[in-house]
């Protein structure tokens, strides 16, 4: 079967929310506080997703990254949400389950991701990033985004800051 990125449907709600929780115990280890990662809940963030879906589908485009039938990561993709750039398109979250790590997966997403974006005729595509979260920034570089100097201030359960990447989608003539 292999792997494929397909649309995300309301039943693959548990499976994203466990790669979500997972993904988020394991990358933010160390810069989001313990309480706040060991107290996250799959049921919940199942029901937040699906509660997102409903409401945001349409303006809000939602993929699942399968590998042999079993959903390893999602995408969340979207016309960028911050004032500045309007004309951009948006990686809202890109997550991968941590068993599925350094296997080439979060490429093949990634590049799915900056493809569909550019289908949707952006030409310019915007990831945000916890600053602390090296191993994600390096793997946005490798990617081909860049940090624009643009930061802003976030909590979870301490102050964090999100640093902004952007691609800019090579045009051809």
């Amino acid at each position: 079967m292999g792997f494929i990125i397909r649309e995300t449907t309301k039943s693959d709600a548990y499976d994203v929310a466990t790669v979500h929780v997972r993904s988020w115990q394991s990358a933010y280890r160390n810069i989001i506080p313990d309480s706040f990662l060991d107290g996250m809940n799959i049921e919940k963030q199942a029901e937040r997703f699906t509660n997102d879906i409903n409401e945001y589908r349409g303006k809000t485009f939602y993929y699942v990254a399968e590998n042999d039938g079993r959903i390893i990561g999602n995408i969340v993709l979207s016309g960028c949400r911050d004032d500045d750039k309007g004309d951009a398109g948006e990686v809202i979250a890109m997550y991968l389950h941590p068993e599925q790590w350094d296997k080439g997966f979060g490429r093949q997403m990634m590049e799915y991701a900056v493809a569909e974006l550019e289908s949707l005729g952006y030409k310019e595509i915007v990831i945000w990033v916890l600053e602390e979260n090296h191993r994600a920034r390096e793997f946005y570089e490798k990617c081909g985004f860049t940090p624009d100097g643009t930061k802003k201030e976030l909590c979870i359960d301490k102050p964090l800051v999100v640093v902004r990447y952007v691609n800019r989608v090579e045009v051809e003539s």
